[in-house]
């Protein structure tokens, strides 16, 4: 490919662990080298009461001396991107083709996203440039430029959204969902649909009905899920930031597997208005980015009440970007004084030796940062699990019965004609052996 995409130097923050294996390994991607990783298996049994303790980091973590934070701006691929465009230094339209570049070199193997609208992100950049050029830095918003994929059970008017489903092949919604559309009232350009399990309803995007996504890590390993897609879209550059849902962890446990940041706001925090409904209270759209700054700065947009949606909060939305310390105020031990609990239930019988030897490393490191560091009890974190699938299979059985082959389906068309014609057959028959009085009556 001519086109050599221009990002920064850093690369992905390699994850704790990149998501467990897959039953058949994909060919082979042009990715980063693949990173060792420990499958994670949670254990939901009751774990007996054990007396609340300090925490002790394990022998074998060794403690390394506490390290000074360089001061530094704050890592931003947003800020980066508007910084060039103000500045003249690149354009929307180079950005944006670098970024498409990078994405069809890299999706046939990661197959992140369902449906991808290249050249309608190629228009908008080019617009952008004519506004910039014309108006100068009061002419665009705060996300002018940047590249977002959107996962595909979030309404898109100009494209479309399937939910991960063979039974909404070719669904074009007549509206943006919210969220979506105050990121284009931003300035953020819409790349594409990402891919998902079949309505959010699963762990490893190995349950859509279009594709399998694979880890940019590792592709003999997943995602995870259900944003997988949009997870590996911003681990691998195929776009800048992304939004996702959460229902029982799907932005944060894909987050984890792929090495990005996930954010799962509060409930009722984002509007859940053109988010195809899993369990309405529950779900929550959330967002990906590649590092804190990027993830607060998209929640800082899509955060806010919103009419159409009676579960939305009316709390004003603050800044949550200036909430953000600087590299450069921080000390050596950032965390002095602060209070971390872990959960001892989540390190009992049935828990991989991997995942027990990765919580306890981070806990060592967060320790160093000085932060104080405990394990705490909780009896009841077993009735979690059991209580969570109660509500959302409830809730997802009603949500979901509106897609019972009849008003949505591949041959729509086709149905509701083989209907037309038994209705009229049966009613022909009825009214045949009705009286004469009667069929004047209907």
């Amino acid at each position: 490919n001519p086109h050599t995409l221009s990002l920064p130097t850093s690369k992905p923050q390699t994850p704790t662990r990149t998501g467990v294996r897959r039953r058949t390994s994909p060919p082979a991607a042009a990715m980063p080298p693949p990173l060792q990783a420990h499958r994670m298996l949670l254990s939901h049994r009751r774990a007996s009461p054990i007396p609340r303790r300090r925490f002790t980091a394990v022998s074998s973590l060794s403690s390394a001396p506490a390290k000074t934070l360089a001061p530094g701006p704050p890592a931003s691929s947003i800020l980066s991107i508007r910084e060039s465009l103000l500045s003249g230094e690149r354009t929307a339209a180079d950005i944006t083709s670098e970024y498409l570049s990078r994405l069809r070199r890299t999706e046939p193997s990661l197959r992140s996203f369902i449906h991808v609208a290249a050249a309608a992100a190629e228009r908008e950049a080019e617009e952008l440039d004519r506004r910039i050029a014309s108006g100068g830095r009061d002419a665009v918003g705060p996300l002018a430029g940047v590249l977002v994929g959107v996962k595909d059970n979030l309404c898109t008017a100009s494209m479309p959204s399937t939910g991960g489903s063979r039974i909404l092949d070719g669904f074009q919604p007549a509206y943006d969902a919210t969220a979506v559309r105050r990121l284009r009232e931003a300035g953020a350009i819409v790349v594409g649909k990402t891919n998902l399990d079949e309505f959010g309803m699963g762990s490893t995007t190995e349950g859509s009905g279009f594709q399998v996504t694979t880890n940019p890590w590792d592709d003999s390993r997943v995602p995870g899920g259900s944003s997988g897609g949009s997870a590996s879209a911003v681990s691998a550059r195929q776009c800048v930031v992304s939004l996702g849902s959460d229902t029982g962890g799907s932005v944060r446990q894909p987050a984890s597997f792929c090495g990005v940041v996930g954010l799962k706001p509060t409930y009722g925090r984002v509007s859940r208005f053109g988010l195809m409904a899993y369990a309405s209270s529950l779900d929550v759209v959330g967002c990906f980015g590649s590092s804190v700054f990027d993830t607060a700065t998209i929640l800082s947009v899509i955060a806010g009440h919103d009419k159409m949606d009676s579960t939305s909060s009316s709390h004003d939305v603050p800044d949550y970007r200036s909430d953000l310390a600087s590299l450069s105020l921080l000390e050596s031990k950032p965390l002095n004084n602060v209070r971390i609990g872990i959960i001892q239930e989540t390190l009992g019988e049935g828990v991989d030796a991997g995942v027990i030897s990765s919580i306890r490393s981070a806990a060592s490191h967060l320790e160093q940062l000085g932060s104080v560091v405990e394990e705490v009890s909780m009896p009841s974190f077993s009735l979690g699990l059991p209580a969570y699938y109660i509500l959302a299979s409830s809730e997802a059985s009603s949500n979901l019965s509106r897609y019972d082959g009849i008003r949505w389906y591949l041959n729509l068309i086709l149905l509701q004609l083989f209907f037309l014609s038994i209705n009229i057959y049966v009613l022909g028959k009825a009214f045949s052996g009705m009286g004469s009085r009667f069929q004047l009556m209907t």
